[in-house]
C-alpha cells in the first residue's frame, strides 16, 4: 500500500519539473487520478509554453514521463503522464504552403 506522503510525491516533483521549465509558472495545474491502472496525472500548461514541455520530438516529455515511472517504481505505483492541450493551441493545424 502507497502512504499517504509518497501518493502527492509524484505530482509535488511533476508540479516543481514543470514550473521550472515553463514561463507561465501560474498556469500549471496538474490533476491527480488514482484507479486500478494506476496513477494517472494530467498536466496543464498555458498554450505558449506547450513547446517547452514536449520540446522537439517530444523529447522532454518523454523525459518527464521516464522521471515519473522512476518515481512510481520507488512507490510501488505505475505513473503515467497525460499533456493536455490547452484551449488556442496550434500544436497539429497544419498550414497550406502557396502554390506558385
Amino acid at each position: 500500500m502507497i502512504l499517504r506522503t509518497n501518493m502527492v510525491s509524484d505530482q509535488e516533483f511533476l508540479e516543481k519539473l514543470v514550473k521550472a521549465i515553463v514561463d507561465h509558472q501560474d498556469d500549471v495545474k496538474i490533476d491527480r487520478k488514482v484507479d486500478e491502472m494506476g496513477v494517472l496525472l494530467t498536466l496543464h500548461v498555458n498554450a505558449a509554453d506547450m513547446g517547452q514541455v514536449v520540446g522537439r520530438q517530444g523529447v522532454t516529455a518523454k523525459a518527464i514521463r521516464t522521471l515519473l515511472r522512476i518515481i512510481g517504481v520507488k512507490n510501488n505505483a505505475r505513473v503515467n503522464l497525460k499533456i493536455e492541450e490547452p484551449e488556442g493551441s496550434t500544436r497539429g493545424e497544419h498550414r497550406a504552403e502557396p502554390v506558385v
